[in-house]
């Protein structure tokens, strides 16, 4: 297994190649992006984002946690109603590149070829 220390993040910690391909692996669903596109319009609770989606509750929250344990979303409390919201702007950046490396590179992802 490969352990390569690429650099040290938060509370000294080193984030290795696994580390970095778990928290990709967040973007890996078309819903989860979905989600975080949705999120950066603006805070959703779990009712609107299931509307929006057209999926059950339950997956939309699996979604949500999955995105929580990879730092993408917070959630506050309001009454009986959860919000999200995108926890870090990085993610706007972050979502904004890998499409413009995806445009560039599109017919390959889609054909399934080597660059």
């Amino acid at each position: 297994m490969l352990n390569a220390e690429l650099l040290t993040g938060d509370k000294g910690r080193t984030i290795t190649s696994e580390l970095m391909a778990k928290f990709f692996r967040g973007l890996g669903d078309p819903k989860r992006l979905k989600i975080l596109e949705l999120l950066l319009d603006r805070d959703r609770n779990v009712s609107e984002l299931v509307s929006l989606l057209g999926c059950g509750q339950g997956r939309v929250s699996n979604h949500l946690a999955c995105l929580r344990w990879c730092g993408y979303v917070t959630a506050t409390k309001q009454g009986k109603f959860v919000n999200y919201r995108i926890k870090d702007g990085r993610i706007r950046e972050l979502l904004s590149l890998a499409r413009s490396i995806i445009s560039l590179n599109a017919r390959r992802i889609l054909a399934g070829e080597e660059a």
